[in-house]
């Protein structure tokens, strides 16, 4: 099974990051891209680029700062002296995974440099549309702890993440597990387990998944209450009931089978809407958040039977 091989894999170099790896391989299969969120020091660079070597597929890593410019993400024309002519060096974003280090430390504008590859797949250099690699996904990572020389991420752009992941530290005994292991210098780089028309192979197939519509109804409930909380400003959009539809249809998928059920969008729905709840600033000094928010919506609506 790929999910299984590809947890395997990863966990010969890193410990504890089984329902992580599942989460990303949903997104991948599904067209989808993640947000990162959690402190320094617990992996994420080195879950990123064994993920991506599990599958074989080409990696790169960007570390963004204030000063970093969109034509060091994309790419830019140079003249070759040599041949007379204009030619255009590619950025670090033609790749299949690109991990966007610490994302809300970029400008606005550099930010948005990402917005065009990940919605439209491609990006535009002196007005020539050059396609991205398939399969494509961005996983950018955010510090939550820093205040300082970051910015906010636009609304439109959180929206295009299809989900986001909090990175916490090990539970006690993952910890120590992970330190012996160290100490024993039993860690390695992953290797390429699943071949990319596997790969190729999986999104198609899950594509088919049947979906009911009493499921469909059940989406459009979830989507539609977190809108309506009172406590809210800005709740699910179209665009993340179309995510939560997908990544349901992977994640049965994976699981072995032709039909999505209710647990397949209940374990997914804190990931893939949570982010995009926006609630009033009087309730989180509440300590509410989008989570709080969805789990309660999710405890609200009533499950299908059929």
């Amino acid at each position: 099974m790929i999910l299984e091989k590809i947890k395997a894999e990863v966990g010969k170099a890193i410990v504890g990051m089984d329902d992580v790896v599942e989460l990303m391989t949903i997104a991948l299969i599904a067209n989808g891209h993640i947000l990162l969120e959690g402190v320094p020091g617990i992996a994420k660079t080195t879950l990123s680029k064994n993920f991506a070597q599990t599958l074989g597929l080409k990696f790169s890593r960007i570390q963004m700062t204030p000063d970093i410019l969109p034509a060091d993400i994309i790419g830019h024309t140079f003249y070759d002296m040599r041949t007379g002519e204009f030619k255009i060096r590619k950025g670090p974003i033609f790749a299949n995974v690109v991990l966007v280090d610490e994302i809300n430390r970029a400008s606005p504008k550099t930010q948005s440099a990402l917005l065009e590859a990940m919605e439209e797949r491609q990006v535009t250099i002196e007005g020539l549309p050059l396609k991205l690699p398939e399969p494509f996904i961005v996983l950018a990572t955010r510090n939550p702890v820093e205040m300082e020389g970051v910015y906010e991420l636009p609304t439109a752009q959180v929206d295009r993440f299809m989900m986001k992941i909090d990175l916490t530290y090990l539970p006690e005994e993952s910890e120590k597990a992970m330190l012996r292991r160290k100490n024993r210098g039993e860690f390695s780089e992953a290797s390429q387990v699943v071949p990319v028309s596997e790969l190729a192979k999986a999104r198609r197939e899950a594509m088919k998944v049947h979906v009911s519509d009493a499921i469909i109804d059940y989406i459009y409930s979830i989507v539609r209450e977190t809108r309506l909380d009172e406590r809210v400003i800005i709740g699910a959009s179209p665009r993340a009931g179309e995510h939560l539809l997908y990544a349901a249809k992977v994640k049965a998928y994976l699981e072995g089978r032709s039909y999505v059920i209710p647990d397949d969008v209940k374990e997914l729905s804190v990931p893939v809407l949570a982010h995009r709840v926006v609630v009033k600033p009087e309730y989180e000094v509440d300590g509410i958040d989008g989570k709080a928010v969805v789990r309660e919506v999710l405890e609200r609506i009533e499950v299908p039977t059929e």
